[in-house]
C-alpha cells in the first residue's frame, strides 16, 4: 500500500499537474484513465477496497493542487463544479472534470466492495444500492459538465457512455431489465462508434469495454423473455472469464434457476441396474445438469476453462452430497426409533453412493486431464533455463490422487457384492498404477539411476500386459481409460534409450591418473601436503581425522612422601598427665556418686 501511495503521481497517462486542453477544447480520456487506475490499484486482484482508497487520496490531492477545497478543517462548505465555471478561463483545466470522475469511481468501487460482502451480510445490499445511485448521480454531473462548448466531442461521447454504464448497473441491481437493457445498449453503441473512429491500437480499449457489457445485455434479454439469450449465456460460460465478477454469479444463479424448473419432472435415476427415487430437490437439480456440465467440459476451448468447469462441477457435487448426508442422518434416527434392521442398502444410501461415485470419478478425470497437459509440456524443449519446467515428480502426485480416489470407489456402500463393478475398478487401478510406475522410472532416469529405472520399466510392462489380459472380459471398461498399448510402445523405446545412456555414461567417465587412484588410509589432516583424488571425502564417512586418536605417553603426576616426619621430636606431656591424676579421696568419692560429672 505504501508503494501505491508513492507511485500514484505516475499512474495515469495524463499527469495531474498538467492541462490537457486541445484546439478543439478541454479533453479527458475517461475510459483510459479509469482502466489504468483500476488495473494498477487493486482491481486486477478484485480488491475494490484498495481502489476506493486510491480514489479518495487522488481526490484530496486534486483539490489541494487546484485550490478547490470544500472548506477547512473546522467547517465543511460544499463546492461543486458547474457548466458556467468551465466557461471561465480560470477553470479551463481538465482536472476539474477529473474531480467529478474520481467521485463517481469512488462511489462505484465502494458499491462493488459491498457487493462482495453482501454474500455473507445481506443487509449490505441496501448500502450497495445507495452507493450505486450516488455513482450514477456523479456520472450525470460529469455528462452535464461535458455539455459545455469548451469540452471536445470525444470527451462528451465518453461521458455519455460512462453515465449510461453506471445507470445500467443501478437498473441491473434493481432488476429493472428493460431500463437496464436500454442503458447498456446506449453505452455499447457509443463505444462501438468511438472504436470505428480511431486506429486499431486506440480501438482495443473500446472493444474490451463492449465485451464486458455484452453478458449483461444478454442476461437482461433473457429475463425479459428472450429464450435465445439462454443459449448465448451458456456459450459464454465456456469462455475463460465466464462473464467475470458480478455477472458470473448472476449467470450461475440463472442456470440453477432454469434447472430447478426442469427438475420438477425428474423423479428417479437408474444406476448399476437399480432404479432409485430422487426426492431431494438439490439432488434433482444436480443430476439434471450433470449431462450439460460434462458436455461443457468436453467442448472447453482450453485447459484453463476445463479446469474451471471441473471445479464448478465438484463444488456442486459436494453440496449435493452434503444435503443427502443430512437426510441420511434423519433416516437413521427414524430407523432407531422403529427398531428396523434390514440388511439391504436403502434407496437414500444408494443415491449417496451414486453421488460419491460421480465426485470421485470427476476427480479422476480432472487429474488425468492435468496429467495430459503436463506430459505434453514434458516433451517440449525448455527454452528458458532459469524458469522451472514440469518434472515427472509432478505427475506422480497426480496419479497418487487418482489411485486414492479409485480405492475409495471400491468401498462404496451397496456395491460390495457387485463383482463386475469391483473388477472394473481393479482394472482401472492397474492402468493408472502402470502410468504412475512409468513416471517414477522417468524421475530415476533424470538422476542417472539406470538399474532402478530399468526395474520399474519392467514392472510397467507387467502391469500393462495384465491389463490387456483382463480387459478381454471387460471391454467397455477401457473406453474411458488411457491406451496401455501406447504406454507399452513408449516403455520399449525408453528401455533402449536407457541402455544406451547407461553405456555412454560408463564410457564417458574420465579415468583418473594412476597416482591419484592410490588408496591411502591416512587421514586428510596428516596428508595435506600431497594431493589425492579420494572419493570417500564426499561420501557419508569421509576420512578427515583419526578417531578415536591413538594413545600417547604423558608424564605421570608426581607423588610426594613426608620423609621428615621420622626425624621430628614431639614435646613431653608428662606434667599435664600428673595434674589430671591429683584428686585424693574426696575426688574418688565424688567420682563414685557422680557429683563431679
Amino acid at each position: 500500500m505504501a508503494s501505491d501511495k508513492q507511485n500514484e503521481g505516475k499512474i495515469l497517462p495524463m499527469d495531474e499537474n498538467k492541462e490537457n486542453t486541445t484546439e478543439d477544447g478541454i479533453g479527458l480520456e475517461i475510459l483510459q484513465i479509469i482502466k489504468d487506475s483500476q488495473q494498477q490499484h487493486g482491481l486486477r486482484h478484485g480488491d475494490y477496497q484498495r481502489y476506493r482508497g486510491y480514489c479518495s487520496r487522488r481526490l484530496r490531492r486534486l483539490r489541494k493542487t487546484l485550490g478547490f477545497k470544500c472548506g477547512n478543517r473546522h467547517k465543511f462548505t460544499g463546492k461543486k463544479m458547474t457548466v458556467e465555471m468551465l466557461s471561465d478561463n480560470r477553470y479551463s483545466d481538465n482536472r476539474y472534470l477529473l474531480l467529478v470522475l474520481m467521485e463517481a469511481e469512488r462511489a462505484w468501487s465502494y458499491a462493488m466492495q459491498l457487493k462482495q460482502e453482501a454474500n455473507t451480510e445481506p443487509r449490505k445490499r441496501f448500502h450497495l444500492l445507495s452507493r450505486l445511485r450516488k455513482a450514477a448521480k456523479h456520472g450525470e454531473r460529469l455528462e452535464k459538465l461535458c455539455e459545455s462548448p469548451r469540452v471536445d466531442a470525444k470527451t462528451k461521447l465518453e461521458a455519455q457512455a460512462y453515465t449510461s454504464y453506471l445507470s445500467g448497473m443501478v437498473r441491473f441491481e434493481l432488476q429493472e431489465w428493460k431500463a437496464a437493457t436500454e442503458a447498456f445498449n446506449k453505452c455499447k453503441t457509443i463505444y462501438e462508434k468511438l472504436a470505428s473512429a480511431f486506429t486499431e491500437e486506440l480501438a482495443v480499449l473500446y472493444h474490451q469495454r463492449v465485451e464486458e457489457i455484452s453478458p449483461n445485455i444478454r442476461y437482461c434479454a433473457y429475463n425479459i423473455g428472450d429464450q435465445n439469450a439462454m443459449n448465448e449465456l451458456m456459450q459464454m460460460r465456456l469462455s475463460a472469464g465466464g462473464g467475470g465478477g458480478m455477472m458470473a454469479e448472476k449467470l450461475e444463479a440463472l442456470i440453477t434457476q432454469t434447472r430447478a424448473k426442469q427438475a420438477a419432472t425428474m423423479s428417479e435415476v437408474e444406476w448399476r441396474g437399480r432404479t432409485v427415487p430422487v426426492k431431494i430437490d438439490k439432488a434433482r437439480i444436480f443430476l439434471l445438469g450433470l449431462g450439460d456440465n460434462e458436455a461443457a467440459i468436453a467442448q472447453a476451448a482450453n485447459e484453463e476453462t476445463k479446469e474451471r468447469l471441473y471445479e464448478t462441477l465438484l463444488a456442486e457435487c459436494r453440496d449435493t452430497i452434503h444435503a443427502v448426508r443430512e437426510e441420511l442422518k434423519t433416516e437413521a434416527k427414524q430407523r432407531e426409533r422403529s427398531d428396523e434392521a434390514s440388511g439391504k442398502v436403502s434407496n437414500l444410501q444408494f443415491l449417496h453412493s451414486y453421488l460419491t461415485y460421480i465426485k470421485l470419478w470427476t476427480v479422476v478425470k480432472r487429474n488425468e486431464s492435468m496429467a495430459h497437459v503436463l506430459q505434453a509440456k514434458l516433451k517440449e524443449p525448455q527454452t528458458d533455463e532459469n524458469k522451472r519446467g514440469p518434472r515427472p515428480q509432478d505427475l506422480i502426485r497426480l496419479y497418487d490422487i487418482i489411485l486414492q480416489s479409485l480405492a475409495e470407489l471400491s468401498t462404496l456402500q451397496g456395491l460390495e457384492e457387485d463383482h463386475t463393478f469391483q473388477k472394473e475398478v481393479a482394472l482401472k487401478m492397474l492402468v493408472y498404477k502402470a502410468y504412475r510406475c512409468f513416471f517414477i522410472a522417468q524421475s530415476y532416469v533424470l538422476v542417472k539411476k539406470w538399474s532402478e529405472a530399468l526395474v520399474l520399466y519392467e514392472r510397467v510392462l507387467k502391469y500393462a500386459k495384465e491389463v490387456q489380459s483382463k480387459a478381454k472380459s471387460l471391454n467397455n471398461s477401457l473406453k474411458d481409460l488411457p491406451d496401455v498399448q501406447e504406454l507399452i510402445t513408449e516403455v520399449n523405446a525408453e528401455k533402449y534409450s536407457l541402455q544406451a545412456a547407461a553405456i555412454l555414461d560408463t564410457e564417458d567417465a574420465p579415468e583418473a591418473p594412476s597416482q591419484q587412484k592410490v588408496k591411502d588410509n591416512t587421514p586428510l589432516c596428516e596428508r595435506l601436503e600431497t594431493f589425492h583424488l579420494d572419493p570417500t571425502l564426499v561420501g557419508k564417512q569421509p576420512n578427515l581425522v583419526q578417531f578415536p586418536p591413538d594413545f600417547q605417553p604423558i608424564p605421570c603426576k608426581p607423588l610426594f612422601f613426608d620423609l621428615a616426619l621420622n626425624h621430628v621430636a614431639f614435646p613431653s606431656l608428662d606434667d599435664k598427665v600428673e595434674q589430671k591424676g591429683k584428686g585424693g579421696l574426696t575426688g574418688y568419692i565424688k567420682g563414685i556418686f557422680g557429683f563431679g560429672s
